[in-house]
């Protein structure tokens, strides 16, 4: 049977090492940070102490799996995951913090355990990944281009299509349209189109092209 001592060992250490990885993530303002993923490796933590519990004091009157209540864990950690994830217009954002929290997840399993070198040598890398290999990752080229533009434009038939056929042109294709129309003017409206193209953009001569077409009173990139 665990001790207290041993107990409260694997408990500081998930506290310790969620809050590490953690601290990583709240320093970049993500939505799931320093308390959120201690939180996750203790829960983590607990549930393994839990199983290993139950497999102590029960396994002389029957046979049970220690690794099943582990099991929910590290399926059950998606929801908490999923809430970390945000879409915005065409990119996702999120992802890799909810990978953090299922790893933070698993890390707490290995210490609930008692496998402390697994999850000394997992936070590492895990704090490796997210900071220095953020670095690396800007470096990979993206074959995709994408720019994200938005016109004054007047409310008339066919004017989006005028301007679809400008950036078609161009070898551009829109992702998404927004059109919010003016309140003090009917007959003007704001477009805002999310681009992508498999080559290098021109912005200047994107700005140029949109410009001059019929209808569209300015443009501008965000």
């Amino acid at each position: 049977m665990l001790g207290i001592g041993e107990i409260t060992l694997r408990l500081l250490a998930a506290t310790i090492l969620g809050g590490l990885i953690g601290i990583e993530r709240e320093s970049v303002r993500r939505a799931a940070g320093f308390r959120t993923h201690i939180l996750v490796c203790i829960g983590a933590t607990l549930v393994m102490l839990i199983s290993v519990f139950i497999f102590e004091s029960y396994r002389h009157y029957t046979n049970l799996d220690p690794a099943r209540l582990g099991a929910q864990v590290i399926s059950g950690i998606g929801f908490l995951g999923a809430g970390t994830i945000i879409k915005d217009g065409g990119s996702i954002k999120g992802l890799t913090t909810a990978a953090s929290l299922w790893a933070v997840a698993c890390i707490g399993l290995a210490l609930g355990v008692g496998f402390y070198w697994g999850a000394f040598i997992a936070t590492a890398i895990v704090l490796l990944s997210l900071k220095v290999f953020t670095g690396l990752e800007r470096m990979i080229p993206d074959k995709r281009k994408i720019l994200t533009l938005q016109l004054d434009i007047e409310n008339v038939p066919g004017q989006l299509g005028r301007v679809a056929d400008e950036l078609g042109a161009m070898e551009i294709s829109i992702v998404q349209i927004s059109l919010e129309m003016d309140s003090d003017d009917s007959k003007s409206a704001v477009l805002t189109l999310q681009c992508k193209s498999m080559k290098a953009v021109d912005q200047q001569k994107v700005l140029y092209q949109l410009g001059n077409t019929t209808g569209v009173n300015g443009v501008r990139i965000v």
